[in-house]
């Protein structure tokens, strides 16, 4: 089914270039159908490589998606995007009073985890209470993931070396519907300079860790009911996604070594061993935590 967008989103023209199916929202207006409602908030600096990164998987699902992109104003300013934000995007004023099946937050390009210092911490505390109230379900990648561990569950980021590259990782529970499918070991991108405080997680009744890796740490961790999945790693990531950031540093003159099980010839050939696994994570939780969920009127949420 298709993913619904909004009109001239850049990112659009890159879907359709890869043969994934996209639907422009003056036409699905025209089909009696209610698509799932899911809220994007888009917390990288290229925000139309993001964009593409999780509609793409999105838009492989039988399920239709309408996407509703967010910005954090405070995250936007300083990187020259103000025209884009404004064509494309809402704030959180703009949907105050909205319902929404699902929300996806992104990873974010900081390294920051004494999240207090954060400069648009208030600004994402206010999204995840908005998200608390008006959404189904929440999905959050990557710094997000630890940002919201900490502010929903006090689950503390410990500083470590940093973590990038291609990493094993191993289903510690199979009965969850979130890892139906799941082969018992898969791999997953890192990008990461602190690891989350696994004692604390176990300590908590109310969350569930569900994969892991040696190398990497705790990967995949929801709430009983599925009402929150925090995923510490990057499924959605292109082939190309880690070198540019290894890439990134070099120039910036960074002492960094090289992506861990990611170049198969050096600094050149990549095999990708992840996509699979992202596609199937992304269906599961929309199937099996959004979509036979949430009821047809989103009011009653």
């Amino acid at each position: 089914m298709p993913l619904i967008i909004p009109e001239k989103l850049p990112a659009g023209d890159l879907l359709e270039k890869e043969n994934i199916f996209v639907m422009h929202e003056a036409r699905a207006a025209s089909q009696d159908i209610r698509p799932l409602k899911l809220l994007m908030v888009n917390l990288m600096e290229d925000k139309a490589i993001a964009e593409t990164q999780i509609a793409r998987l999105l838009a492989n699902t039988p399920i239709q998606v309408e996407l509703v992109l967010i910005k954090l104003g405070r995250t936007e300013s300083c990187c020259g995007l103000n025209d884009y934000m404004n064509t494309f995007y809402k704030e959180l004023p703009d949907i105050q009073n909205e319902k929404f099946d699902g929300m996806i937050m992104s990873g974010a390009p900081i390294e920051i985890y004494d999240f207090e210092e954060v400069p648009y911490w208030d600004e994402f505390c206010d999204i995840l209470a908005f998200a608390q109230k008006n959404v189904y379900s929440s999905f959050y990648l990557g710094w997000s993931a630890h940002a919201a561990l900490y502010h929903n569950f006090g689950v503390e980021s410990i500083p470590c070396n940093r973590i990038l590259g291609v990493y094993e990782h191993m289903l510690k529970r199979t009965h969850s519907p979130l890892v139906r499918g799941f082969d018992d070991v898969f791999f997953a991108p890192h990008t990461q300079m602190a690891r989350l405080d696994s004692a604390a997680i176990e300590k908590n009744q109310e969350l569930r860790i569900l994969a892991s890796s040696r190398e990497a740490g705790e990967y995949l961790i929801q709430t009983d009911g599925g009402k929150q999945i925090f995923v510490i790693g990057h499924p959605e990531y292109d082939r190309e996604s880690l070198g540019l950031e290894y890439f990134k540093h070099l120039r910036q003159g960074e002492e960094i070594d090289v992506p861990e099980n990611y170049f198969q010839d050096g600094t050149k050939d990549v095999m990708v061993k992840w996509r699979g696994h992202g596609s199937m994570l992304l269906s599961n939780w929309l199937n099996y935590y959004v979509y036979q969920e949430t009821p047809y009127d989103l009011q009653s949420i």
